[in-house]
């Protein structure tokens, strides 16, 4: 079974927050991915969103486009407003050769406050999950039949963020709705990710590989921190550099028969987590995880 290994841009520069990186290049970032063994790249907020654009500017890097996060109100619209407003993103992917758009359903998070405690986020009633479930899958029907397949990301803030949550959203969509699993994810919501993935890896068409520092995380949790300010703490880093089971979670991808993108995405302050020094470690810690899972991984 072969994986390709990539990184998201936000070791580098965060969107969501500009004060962290946001000054870094764009050419910086994509050297540096390349420098790190990286073979592919999600999108940032620095890239082209032209496809004759950005595509001469991975081939110089030699990358290619992994996938890119799209924020999703499909709570708040009808899925063919959603359909209109996602097509431009899916078409970049699309032209540039990425199979999934990660997809996260983003309405009523916190009304923007990226220091709301964690406790403060939406959540969907039980009289809702059926009929966004029916939404969800058409959308991700279009999606497939257009060439990019929704990963739907399971994300701190959003109505879908516990195993709970996780398990419903699988249960009202129909297997054209992808799963993306994050680890990181996971555990700052209070889950447990190898029972998630077990249960639902026939589900999973993308993987972010964060690892996470357990005090951090503890106290995060324990003082209904936000989600901003548990990554300016460092309740993340990438693999192997925290407490996640990596290696049990690779077999369980390697014996379910996954041959996606592993990507390393482990936001932090890179002022006090160097870039480059942690990109490489976490592209050498991941290459020998999955190959000591029995996985090749492809350069």
């Amino acid at each position: 079974m072969v994986v390709r290994i990539g990184i998201n841009p936000i070791t580098w520069t965060n969107d969501d927050l500009p004060s962290l990186g946001g000054d870094t290049p764009l050419e910086v970032c994509l050297s540096e991915t390349r420098q790190a063994g990286y073979s592919g790249t999600e999108m940032g907020g620095k890239f082209p969103r032209r496809a004759d654009e950005l595509g001469p500017i991975l081939a110089r890097h030699e990358l290619v486009l992994v996938s890119g996060w799209y924020d999703g109100r499909l709570h708040e619209r009808d899925v063919d407003a959603e359909w209109q407003a996602v097509l431009p993103h899916l078409t970049l992917l699309r032209d540039l050769g990425s199979k999934h758009v990660v997809y996260a359903d983003t309405s009523g998070r916190s009304e923007g406050d990226l220091f709301a405690p964690i406790s403060k986020r939406p959540r969907l009633t039980e009289e809702e999950w059926p009929e966004y479930g029916r939404k969800l899958t058409a959308l991700a029907r279009r999606m497939q039949d257009f060439g990019v397949g929704m990963a739907f990301h399971h994300h701190m803030g959003t109505f879908v963020e516990t195993e709970a949550e996780i398990d419903r959203l699988m249960e009202v969509t129909g297997r054209e709705v992808g799963l993306l699993f994050d680890s990181g994810h996971c555990v700052f919501s209070g889950g447990d990710p190898v029972g998630l993935l077990d249960r639902h890896v026939g589900r999973v068409v993308h993987v972010h590989c964060k690892d996470s520092r357990k005090e951090v995380l503890e106290r995060a949790r324990a003082m209904d921190e936000s989600f901003m300010q548990a990554v300016l703490d460092g309740v993340f880093t990438v693999p192997g550099d925290g407490f996640i089971a990596f290696p049990a979670l690779l077999k369980i991808l390697h014996s379910a028969g996954y041959s996606g993108w592993l990507v390393v995405e482990a936001e932090q302050d890179p002022a006090k987590a160097h870039p480059l020094t942690y990109a490489a470690m976490g592209f050498e810690n991941l290459s020998r995880m999955a190959e000591h899972a029995g996985f090749a991984v492809a350069s």
